[in-house]
């Protein structure tokens, strides 16, 4: 989820400990070298107006961690003193050029090692939930491509081709998947 590297001497995260409570702060590219950093981090999912499609995203060629690999519709960090619905809200307007409500999700930790040994992502990361039906104007330094995708059609191609999608969304969507009744004719209530 990291931005590029190249302005992570300007950007600070938010470290903390496995219960997702602050603990200090350390520049991007320290948190995402050697065994990482545990920090805190968000994921937006949003969905179609019917939650049967999902909007996501190719990261830009210019990323640091997974170039080109397919994630969720955003994904960042929060900043010092702000509210992580805001931050949430704030990076989908920058980097997916849309708006909407969000609300929060499951949370977890999760640690994977780039494949091309360029860094690491150690965080605690916030899922937040939307639904829309407008189309992306994403940044073109942040987004190399976008499509609304039927949830079915999704899962089958990260069963399928799982080194093309980004780790944390693995993991992201599946803890979607066990809250909510995504993409199914099953009420869509959260679960206890």
């Amino acid at each position: 989820m990291s931005d590029e590297m190249s302005t992570s001497a300007l950007r600070r995260v938010i470290l903390c400990d496995e219960r997702g409570r602050p603990t200090g702060s350390a520049e991007l590219s320290v948190a995402h070298s050697g065994h990482g950093q545990l920090h805190l981090a968000f994921s937006v999912y949003v969905f179609s107006p019917d939650r049967r499609s999902l909007l996501i995203q190719q990261r830009s060629k210019q990323k640091s961690l997974w170039p080109l690999a397919w994630a969720n519709t955003c994904c960042s960090h929060v900043r010092e003193d702000e509210d992580i619905v805001i931050a949430a809200r704030r990076r989908l307007r920058e980097e997916m050029g849309i708006a909407c409500d969000l609300a929060r999700g499951p949370e977890f930790v999760y640690q994977a090692y780039d494949s091309r040994g360029r860094g690491v992502e150690h965080e605690y990361d916030v899922i937040l939930i939307g639904t829309s039906d407008s189309d992306a104007q994403p940044d073109p330094a942040e987004v190399a491509a976008w499509k609304w995708i039927e949830l079915e059609r999704l899962r089958h191609e990260m069963r399928e081709r799982p080194e093309c999608f980004a780790p944390w969304f693995h993991l992201g969507l599946s803890k979607v998947d066990a809250k909510f009744s995504i993409g199914s004719d099953d009420e869509r209530k959260p679960t206890s």
